[in-house]
């Protein structure tokens, strides 16, 4: 065994069950000390650093007796993030970042949704922080690095805690127009880093470059990962991403080993020819979520990265970053669709199709489900979009086996892989973000100049049509949704309508609004 600073007994790596995700942190800062395990741009910190400040910080909302709650933390990506979300946990809470970016309603939004008391903010925002938090407890990071440890405090807070806590809570759009909070659990995140960097080969002398914000899922890999292995996180600014160039010059002189990357990030570099200017020569393997990988992208990487692991991953925030798989072979011509795979140890993957039966044979679609510890505990203060998308395995009739029902279509190839085939229902993945089409629809409506609105995702050309009826300029109504919603949720294209095409069966036509889009721009 060895021993926390509390004195409590953790177990060594790889020969029991952690509880806390602050192990991953405490081990680190036992064997890598002095090592740098984290760098933003100009700024670092050491695993001792981090770990002592983080204390602080949980020091004093363990003091204010909040265990279990939700903290919520109103700043950009950094070092202080990451402290202050260690610090929320130390204390026995858990954290929900929310993105100072987002419109204002937006943020009211998730802040009623979480009913917290608590927000944490950098100077950069405390003055936005007070003008949107006026009803919370607003505390600066910057002060709270500057109070008092307090063990016992901390000690307290940690007895009570058991694996099964919530960890984060990640918001997703909502069909009802309110974001939905997806609870993930301390023993979730556990089960799933310890499996993935065991399988992609982590270790310590890695530089892991963070490309997704950290309201962001991917994120979680990043910074858990990282601080599993005791490497060192590399934040890559978002500043960085409007500048190809400036991007790789980043990468190359911070040495980063790993890119665990959603394919938008990706394809921003190939599609401005960035490779050509520079390559992170490096790069050990590059891991891609969030959307499908177009072919031509994948081998201008590949082609500059001849000895690097590619990984092709899925899996929605509910069931915490990924369920499946699969490691790009070189030798292989992927003409069709790159697989998604086979799904991640201690994780049940099924397809069902419309009658619930499980699906086995080659080529048939049905709906990817997902079991196992990683699922989520489910919407936060939702109980009826719980119910409706965590339900009992359907094919398991004498115990509690509890599924996510994922919407996602699949099937399985003639290798027995699972391969992605679209979505079930008017829920998208765009830019990386999941987004349900039904919110976009709403936002639109809230307008009285608005009669009607119908928003389509033409998939192929990855690009969000908002169709509507009403006497609102399309300049007008997009800059009325630009304080409405997130940038990622805005359609790329305004279609102003007369009226709607319909079916036989009276319902929106959108087959034929597609087809007239061109004609009505």
């Amino acid at each position: 065994m060895c021993y926390n600073g509390f004195g409590i007994a953790n177990e060594k790596e790889g020969s029991g069950m952690m509880y806390n995700i602050i192990d991953y942190l405490e081990q680190s800062a036992t064997r890598y000390k002095d090592k740098i395990a984290v760098i933003e741009e100009d700024k670092q910190i050491t695993y001792s650093n981090l770990q002592n400040s983080s204390k602080v910080v949980g020091s004093y909302f363990a003091e204010q007796k909040v265990f279990n709650e939700p903290i919520l933390v109103f700043m950009d990506k950094g070092i202080d993030t990451l402290i202050t979300f260690f610090g929320i946990v130390y204390a026995g809470c858990y954290y929900s970042l929310i993105n100072p970016e987002l419109p204002e309603n937006r943020i009211n939004q998730i802040k009623n949704v979480t009913g917290a008391r608590f927000v944490v903010t950098d100077d950069e925002h405390q003055e936005l922080a007070s003008t949107y938090f006026k009803d919370i407890q607003v505390k600066n990071v910057k002060k709270l690095k500057q109070g008092n440890l307090n063990e016992a405090a901390l000690l307290e807070a940690r007895i009570n805690h058991i694996d099964y806590d919530p960890l984060y809570v990640n918001f997703t759009s909502g069909s009802t127009g309110v974001p939905k909070g997806v609870v993930i659990s301390h023993r979730s995140v556990i089960d799933f880093i310890d499996k993935f960097t065991e399988i992609f080969h982590f270790h310590e002398n890695e530089r892991i470059a963070n490309q997704a914000p950290f309201d962001f899922d991917v994120s979680v890999k990043d910074i858990y990962s990282s601080i599993k292995v005791g490497a060192t996180l590399v934040i890559v600014p978002k500043k960085y991403f409007s500048t190809p160039s400036a991007l790789l010059d980043y990468l190359c002189d911070n040495e980063v080993t790993t890119m665990t990357w959603a394919v938008s990030a990706l394809c921003l570099i190939t599609t401005f020819h960035g490779l050509d200017y520079k390559v992170p020569t490096t790069v050990e393997k590059i891991i891609f979520s969030g959307e499908v990988m177009p072919l031509k992208h994948l081998k201008q990487w590949m082609e500059h990265l001849p000895n690097t692991m590619f990984v092709n991953i899925y899996g929605p925030t509910e069931i915490t970053c990924n369920c499946t798989y699969h490691i790009i072979d070189r030798n292989r011509e992927y003409d069709d669709k790159i697989p998604i795979g086979k799904a991640f140890p201690n994780e049940r993957v099924i397809l069902l199709d419309d009658e619930n039966n499980e699906v086995h044979e080659p080529n048939k679609v049905g709906e990817l489900c997902v079991a196992g510890t990683s699922l989520a505990l489910g919407y936060y203060n939702n109980e009826e979009q719980t119910s409706k998308h965590f339900v009992q395995n359907p094919n398991i009739k004498n115990y509690i086996e509890y599924i996510y029902r994922t919407g996602d279509l699949a099937y399985y190839n003639k290798e027995g892989e699972l391969v992605f085939n679209g979505r079930k229902d008017f829920q998208i993945k765009y830019l990386g973000h999941r987004i349900e089409l039904e919110e976009i629809d709403k936002a639109i409506m809230e307008y009285d100049e608005v009669i009607r609105s119908c928003t389509i995702f033409d998939e192929e050309k990855s690009k969000v049509y908002g169709f509507y009826i009403g006497d609102i300029s399309k300049k007008d109504l997009h800059a009325k949704l630009r304080s409405a919603l997130p940038a990622y949720m805005i359609p790329t294209v305004l279609v102003q309508m007369e009226e709607f095409p319909m079916t036989k069966n009276g319902k929106i036509d959108r087959k034929k609004l597609m087809e007239l889009k061109d004609v009505k721009k």
